[in-house]
């Protein structure tokens, strides 16, 4: 072993490898759990989905051994070539794309699929970091807000006609990101009253809404005049009218632009339709084995709503019900337990780092494991609708693990370089 490789071995942080191996390690537990069948031989059976994702974990380890051997340069010097091919690998799906469960979203190689969108998260985070360091940018600025914005958006907009909404949903995580590096938070605040609208029109009609909306602009309006004599009722009136044109706009978007599918999982997450059979059997059936499995859940292999296969995907989007049932509270609270310690560590490194290009890329990793993990663990107790997107390095999948894989140690390289940055 070279001097170099043994001072990258002391310098890089094991604490985060060990939050990963750890998930890693636990998401096989419960993937060979949810995909146990009469037909298995033993734990390797590449017949079967805990085999596969064996053989994923063993090629995701060459992965990090290769991510780490790499000069952290390279990752600086061609993360806009890195991206460009990740526009042309989603593009290309267009064309040579395999449709699998009516979405084309993979392509096909022999017994192997592998989805480029998870990779193109890694690229667009090095992209995005690239251009905030190299351009010392203001984020204050709209020419250099409408970049950013562009970088994030080309894939996301390459991504939603595959169908894979979700997928293109994750990419909103990087506004977080922005604005941890300058941009005004009135982006974040538009962006969470335009859901909150969103939803309380759906829930109480726009004409409700627009009456509670007018009652808070003059309450508000009336608090401020008593504070200033001279205050112009201009921008209150402009406020009230996006706002209501917004909320009487939701129910078009909701009925013309929403896929049926979509429509129903809403309905079901708000209330306003019960359809334990049909779309929303998965999320039924997932907050059943969840719930049986109480306190401190049933034991290993032990689950009847996971051995019955009642949960569908259940090694996939799903596999968090199989924690609650078989371990229960105690192992579904140690999963998220281990989930927030890795993005409180993440941020923790990116805070420390030298360079900008670094620290960006660091709230990169961190924004979207958290964006992934509160969506998916969301989606199957039944708080937020299903979107289909994978819980980070513990879901069945090469394409997903290795996609995490990439993004979380190229940023273990990067860190463990920061000390000669700082020379």
């Amino acid at each position: 072993m070279s001097v170099n490789s043994t001072s990258i071995l002391q310098r890089i942080d094991w604490l985060t490898i060990l939050f990963y191996f750890l998930l890693v390690f636990m998401g096989w537990v419960n993937i060979y759990s949810a995909s146990l069948n009469e037909e298995a031989t033993s734990y390797f059976d590449l017949s079967q989905p805990y085999g596969k994702q064996f053989l994923f974990i063993g090629m995701g380890i060459v992965l990090i051994v290769l991510l780490l051997s790499i000069e952290t340069k390279f990752y600086e010097r061609f993360s806009s070539i890195i991206y460009l091919i990740s526009l042309a690998s989603l593009l290309g799906l267009f064309v040579f794309g395999k449709t699998i469960n009516g979405a084309t979203s993979w392509y096909g190689l022999g017994s192997i699929t592998l989805q480029p969108s998870e990779f193109a998260k890694a690229a667009t985070a090095l992209a995005l970091a690239k251009y905030l360091s190299d351009m010392q940018i203001n984020m204050q600025e709209l020419k250099h807000q409408v970049s950013a914005f562009l970088i994030i958006a080309i894939p996301a907009l390459l991504i939603i006609p595959q169908p894979d909404p979700g997928s293109a949903l994750v990419y909103g995580s990087f506004f977080f990101v922005l604005h941890r590096e300058g941009l005004s938070g009135i982006y974040l605040t538009l962006g969470f009253i335009a859901i909150a609208l969103f939803i309380l029109t759906l829930l109480f009609g726009p004409t409700y809404v627009s009456i509670g909306l007018l009652l808070i602009v003059v309450s508000f309006f009336s608090w401020k005049k008593r504070k200033k004599k001279r205050l112009s009722a201009l921008p209150y009136l402009g406020t009230l009218a996006v706002m209501t044109a917004f909320s009487f706009s939701v129910n078009f978007v909701f009925n013309n632009v929403f896929e049926q599918r979509h429509r129903d999982r809403f309905n079901i997450v708000l209330g306003k339709s019960v359809d334990t059979k049909g779309i929303g059997y998965n999320t039924n059936q997932s907050q059943i084995a969840i719930g049986s499995g109480r306190f401190s859940g049933k034991g290993w292999l032990e689950g009847t709503q996971t051995k019955g296969g009642f949960v569908p995907e259940q090694h996939t989007d799903y596999i968090f019900s199989t924690v609650g049932e078989e371990f229960g509270f105690i192992g579904a609270g140690g999963v998220v337990i281990v989930f927030v310690l890795l993005i409180l560590r993440i941020l923790k490194l990116a805070d420390r780092q030298k360079t900008q290009f670094s620290r960006v890329f660091g709230y990169s990793v961190a924004s979207i494991i958290f964006f992934h993990f509160t969506i998916n663990v969301g989606m199957v107790i039944g708080i937020l609708p299903t979107i289909g997107i994978p819980l980070p390095f513990f879901s069945y999948g090469g394409s997903s693990l290795w996609g995490f894989t990439i993004l979380l140690f190229i940023f273990i390289r990067l860190d463990a370089n920061r000390l000669n940055e700082w020379r």
